[in-house]
């Protein structure tokens, strides 16, 4: 009985899988232009599949295994894999706010939010490094260090978790494995982590450092001591010298399972870009 039933299975996920990409390509021309994708990421993963270094793509300052999961995007014309990237995105982002226990009007407002919504529109990948809290440590470190300005916090709870729990031997399982694809990344590519210096003085540059690292200190230090991950989610952006606005959707995400502030973050945030429209 297993056998047919493994088999309707099968068939119902390539049927809708089907069904997406049908969809995405039928609304690919009305989607806006995710300048991130056309520019950085679509060529960096098509540069990685040929042999060549991501890196000689300007832009492109993430660590190499960020674009594994772009593969199949990538493959696919331009405007309908950005098209199916951005409905993965806010799919992928509500349920990372499930899973972090946001109420369904929490999930919504985050959903909504000036900075998410920058985000899916610029095609950027702030989602795909958000789902390694969602994910075991040992894979979810792979995701949330495809961007620090959003997963630091993430892998400093985790570090200090795995300390406590087993030492260090629970420590190197978890950290072994992302900590070996970063030295052969610096082996095969070189230092790329420090070509990211070259944007901290960019005109989109929206971090607060220096004057966050007193918050994002004090969100760590809160979320280490309560073991809450949500603190050291909100403190990550703090310890950014460089991020775009949009990447400051990680701090809202750490709020959300409190419906009341995390719609009162949304809702200060609109009013923020209704002010700096009408100045």
């Amino acid at each position: 009985m297993k056998a047919p039933r493994t088999c309707k299975k099968v068939v119902l996920w390539g049927v809708s899988l089907a069904g997406i990409i049908a969809f995405s390509w039928g609304v690919s021309n009305y989607i806006p232009r995710g300048e991130d994708w056309y520019t950085v990421f679509r060529p960096a993963t098509l540069a990685l599949l040929a042999g060549k270094s991501p890196y000689t793509i300007p832009g492109f300052f993430n660590p190499p295994w960020a674009l594994l999961p772009l593969i199949p995007f990538a493959l696919l014309p331009e405007n309908v894999g950005r098209t199916l990237l951005l409905i993965v995105g806010l799919t992928a982002f509500a349920y990372i706010g499930h899973r972090l226990g946001g109420s369904k009007w929490a999930v919504i407002a985050v959903l909504l939010s000036p900075p998410l919504l920058q985000g899916m529109l610029n095609s950027n990948i702030d989602w795909l490094a958000l789902l390694g809290v969602v994910l075991p440590p040992p894979i979810g470190l792979f995701f949330a260090t495809i961007k620090p300005q959003v997963g630091l916090g993430i892998v400093v709870f985790w570090l200090v978790e795995a300390w406590r729990s087993g030492g260090w031997k629970e420590t190197l399982r978890l950290f072994g494995p992302v900590t070996l694809a970063g030295v052969l990344s610096l082996v095969v590519y070189g230092w790329w982590p420090f070509r990211a210096t070259e944007i901290t003085g960019a005109w989109w540059n929206a971090s607060l450092w220096p004057m966050s690292l007193p918050i994002g200190l004090a969100l760590l230090v809160a979320a280490l001591r309560k073991r809450h991950l949500g603190y050291a989610l909100s403190a990550s952006p703090c310890f950014a010298p460089y991020l775009a606005f949009h990447t400051w959707v990680v701090a809202i995400f750490g709020l959300i399972r409190s419906t009341p502030a995390t719609i009162a973050v949304v809702v200060g945030l609109w009013l923020l870009v209704v002010i700096g429209a009408l100045v």
